[in-house]
């Protein structure tokens, strides 16, 4: 799972789709999701917003 959280991460920050800056609140938030491993529903809520930029990515690597 980390390494896919770390590939994920990887993929988000060289994403041409993706705002500049909504790259470090996107991974702020996959970074503090890591750390809290039971905040799965809390990332999605906040990613929500996010969530039709990032979902080919997690996609891509099996975590959707």
């Amino acid at each position: 799972m980390e390494h896919k959280i770390a590939k994920a991460v990887d993929k988000i920050q060289k994403s041409k789709h993706i705002a500049e800056e909504d790259k470090p609140l996107i991974i702020e938030k996959i970074q503090e999701w890591k750390k809290e491993k039971t905040a799965i529903s809390d990332l999605n809520n906040t990613l929500q917003e996010w969530w039709l930029k990032v979902e080919p990515i997690f996609a891509e690597i099996g975590l959707v």
